[in-house]
């Protein structure tokens, strides 16, 4: 069994990766039928968002049936058909699981709601305060009140997220168990990998109101968290090494997350955080236009690399998802320097200490979309933001701007298979507008081109496998002043390689602050990269040395 130190994990969000039967949308045949492609890029697992029965409020993480999978999607047998054939080609599944809620037309809830007292317990029903109003001041991630009122009850529901996404009540141990049998389900069928979305939220703590926020520090990384967590792996994928696991870890401490993905294996293999990619927020307002704060992004960066290797603890390390801008329109150059700024952004998030993971079109240099009009998004979030930015007394066109930029859109119009129509993702009118770039940017041109992104971070994923010292090494940060370049160093058993990245496209001449005798350029986004203790890094060039 490979360890998921050396591993690397490609992303799937199914709806836009590939059709097979003609409906616009993607499905589980058209992961099958593009096996061959990630058996190539190098990587070990598969992650696909959820593919479960879904009324699709929240792209499927509403779900409505742990058990069956969504007919727009597939069947069973396809399901079935997808893990033999990735098992032939030694990549293994992992699936996505959404256990802080349901959907509210899941089997549980419609029960809760006739007044079933066992299922209404698998929820968090409270009376409202004697002023009428919800039981806390609770904000949902989506926007509006967390509280749901229900009539016939004279009590509200939580919900964290959408309206129609109610909050499963962990501290009932029926639904721990029930939580349990579907990980076992799943592990039966020849699942080798678990991503728990937004899992840190399950233990609920004390209902209060929230005098200096909306909520969240009463729910986040709660108090029984941790026992939860064993509690979930001693009785399911504890039980077999083989498998690999990732929290999703919404606005957690790095603290909580020593524990989570300690490497005592109590919890998770790994975790997700995203302070990293705030750093082109305002505070903590997405909806804005500034530029990204580099020494801020390396700080976090680094203070986590530093922190979780101190404490023996594992993450997982990435750019892009489902959720997110495309790295190369945000931190790199759509431009000129797209091909190396592309290339240097996957070198500086590959060598690091943690497991990487690849999104679905990230290794070709995807773009955001190129839409010009808000009836062009499809994303809920969008759309209401688009709303709420005019309410607050933006242009359309300024509102438009910002939902360009950071739309989780950009990351789910369809993977760009070659130049034809709709980028060969469908015959048909396909769910969400295709990339008109993709004429030039897509996997048919870069499979044919030795010196293209795919086949850099083909090369990526070579060298993890390589060498010992990208997986197990320490980290140390170079130069972290400096305002242009992003370097490390890394170190295993006297192995040690530097990681030098220009980070802007713009030259900039660097001193190594240290001896760079000995060490050889195992990969460069140039072609004639030089080591050297006093370098003039070129536009976005990016180095890694070996000694």
């Amino acid at each position: 069994m490979e360890d998921f130190r050396k591993s690397v994990v490609y992303q799937i969000y199914p709806k836009s990766f590939y059709d097979t039967n003609g409906d616009g949308l993607g499905d589980l045949n058209g992961v099958t039928e593009k096996l061959d492609y990630i058996k190539e890029l190098g990587a070990d697992y598969i992650w696909m968002t959820p593919f479960f029965v879904s009324p699709q409020k929240d792209n499927g993480y509403d779900v409505e049936d742990y058990y069956n999978i969504d007919p727009r999607y597939g069947t069973m047998e396809d399901f079935d058909r997808l893990s033999a054939e990735a098992q032939k080609r030694g990549i293994r599944l992992m699936l996505d699981m959404v256990f802080n809620h349901t959907s509210s037309r899941h089997e549980w809830f419609r029960k809760a709601l006739a007044g079933d007292e066992r299922y209404k317990n698998y929820y968090i029903f409270r009376k409202g305060k004697e002023n009428g109003e919800p039981p806390t001041n609770w904000e949902s991630k989506f926007g509006g009140s967390a509280w749901e009122y229900v009539p016939q009850f004279d009590e509200y529901y939580l919900h964290l997220f959408d309206v129609s996404q109610p909050d499963l009540n962990w501290d009932n141990p029926e639904v721990r168990e029930q939580v349990e049998a579907v990980v076992r389900f799943w592990m039966k069928k020849g699942v080798k990998g678990f991503r728990f979305d937004v899992v840190n939220l399950i233990s609920k703590g004390s209902f209060e109101d929230d005098a200096e926020g909306d909520g969240r520090r009463f729910y986040t990384d709660g108090p029984n968290i941790h026992k939860y967590l064993q509690e979930l792996n001693e009785k399911t994928f504890g039980a077999d090494r083989g498998i690999i696991t990732v929290g999703e870890m919404s606005s957690t401490s790095m603290e909580n997350c020593f524990r989570y993905a300690s490497e005592d294996g109590k919890e998770l293999s790994m975790v997700f955080s995203f302070h990293h990619l705030k750093v082109d927020f305002a505070g903590n307002e997405k909806w804005v236009l500034v530029p990204f704060d580099f020494q801020k992004l390396k700080k976090i960066l680094f203070d986590w690399q530093s922190g979780m290797a101190e404490h023996h603890a594992w993450n997982a390390v990435f750019w892009c998802n489902h959720d997110q801008p495309r790295v190369v329109s945000r931190f790199g150059d759509e431009g000129k320097y797209w091909k190396q700024s592309a290339k240097m952004l996957g070198t500086a998030i590959h060598c690091l200490r943690g497991t990487p993971y690849v999104y679905q079109g990230e290794e070709l240099g995807m773009t955001n979309t190129d839409f010009t009009d808000i009836s062009q998004y499809r994303d809920v979030e969008s759309i209401n933001y688009y709303r709420i930015l005019q309410e607050r007394g933006l242009r359309p066109e300024d509102a438009l701007r910002i939902i360009q930029i950071h739309s989780r859109d950009n990351g789910r119009t369809p993977m760009q298979w070659n130049a034809g129509e709709n980028a060969g993702f469908t015959t048909a009118q396909p769910w969400i507008g295709v990339n008109v770039n993709h004429t030039a940017v897509n996997a048919e041109a870069e499979l044919a081109d030795e010196d293209s992104i795919f086949r850099h971070y083909q090369k990526l994923i070579r060298l993890r496998k390589e060498l010992d010292v990208i997986a197990y090494g320490d980290f140390a940060p170079v130069d972290q002043k400096n305002p242009q370049v992003l370097a490390y160093r890394r170190s295993y058993e006297g192995h040690t390689l530097l990681v030098v990245n220009n980070f802007y496209g713009r030259p900039v001449k660097w001193t190594c602050p240290e001896d760079v005798n000995g060490f050889s350029c195992v990969l460069s986004n140039y072609p004639d990269s030089r080591t050297e203790k006093e370098m003039e890094l070129r536009p976005f060039e990016s180095m890694v040395l070996y000694r």
